[in-house]
């Protein structure tokens, strides 16, 4: 059993050996790793579209993180799982965007369908990594080489050190992003966990999609119609109301996965997914890209009285300028 001296060692070990690795990390920035952290930070604030933050493992869980941080922070960013791209998701990544990929080894076999895809369609590829002369690293337009310090623990070598290193680095595009998009600590003073970000005082009703025009049917409603209703929309995606209240959203994707001899005698109850993740119109528009990141969505239905009055778009809120 673990004494409670040996615990407190053990603890103090870990913590100063992912100090020292920090300190390492910032060291590199002065000397190898500055131009290509620079050159980095310019890829991603310079795409039109959104930062996609990829990983597999541990590397997928800092993805997240950063996706996170940097949503949160006014560059509209999501997560992309490397298995799921390879059987449909890649469709989420276009030419505007610019991919940030995370693999210690730089060898992850998943990520090679999402690498391919970049290369084909020309999106600019960041890389962290540890190994300079890795597939990732090789493939990438920049690659962020992590200074190599081991990993918390030598008899089991479970990412520790290095997911530190990584999330570091993560929050440092991060905020070098928006500092040189003119973000202050001010802006920072207007953040709550129900939140607004500083410049991003817009709410959801200032740019969603209204009546008339909304694509909206009842549960009853054919595949056919359905299908014609998402069209007319144009966003991907149809909300299903009973009674004036919403109570399901139908996707391009729910019609994907549902398609078979059957599809066409279905009706939208049927397809839809029941009781969708809504937001209220006078919602900020940070929060509206923070629950489209996490749900990996990109439209999302705004509700008063569970009533569908808009519905806003990832597009939407990329040409109202937030980033």
């Amino acid at each position: 059993m673990t004494t409670d001296t040996a615990a407190r060692a053990s603890a103090k070990r870990v913590i100063e050996a992912e100090a020292e690795a920090l300190h390492t990390l910032a060291r590199a920035i002065d000397g190898p790793l500055g131009a290509p952290f620079a050159r980095a930070v310019a890829l991603l604030d310079g795409a039109k579209g959104r930062a996609i933050i990829t990983g597999m493992g541990k590397s997928g869980h800092i993805a997240r993180k950063i996706a996170a941080t940097m949503a949160s922070t006014g560059r509209p960013a999501m997560f992309v799982h490397p298995a799921e791209a390879s059987h449909g998701d890649l469709g989420m990544i276009t030419e505007d965007d610019c991919v940030l990929a995370l693999s210690r080894s730089g060898e992850t076999s998943e990520l090679n369908d999402l690498l391919f895809h970049c290369h084909r369609l020309k999106i600019p590829l960041v890389a962290i990594t540890f190994k300079p002369e890795s597939t990732l690293a090789k493939a990438a337009d920049v690659a962020l080489i992590l200074p190599e310090c081991g990993e918390a623990s030598v008899d089991a070598p479970a990412p520790t050190t290095s997911t530190t290193m990584s999330i570091a680095m993560g929050d440092a595009l991060a905020i070098a992003m928006l500092e040189a998009n003119g973000f202050t600590a001010d802006h920072f003073g207007a953040i709550h966990p129900g939140g607004k970000l500083g410049a991003l005082l817009k709410r959801v009703r200032d740019v969603m999609r209204t009546t008339p025009g909304l694509p909206l049917v009842e549960p009853s409603t054919p595949t056919p119609d359905v299908l014609k209703a998402m069209s007319d929309g144009g966003i991907g995606c149809v909300g299903v109301v009973k009674g004036g209240a919403l109570v399901g959203v139908v996707t391009d994707g729910d019609l994907r996965r549902r398609l078979d001899a059957a599809a066409f005698s279905r009706t939208a109850e049927a397809l839809m997914t029941p009781s969708p993740k809504t937001i209220a119109p006078d919602a900020p528009l940070a929060d509206a890209i923070v629950l489209m990141t996490d749900m990996r969505i990109t439209a999302l239905f705004a509700v008063e009285d569970q009533k569908p009055v808009g519905v806003v778009h990832m597009h939407d809120l990329l040409a109202a300028g937030v980033r």
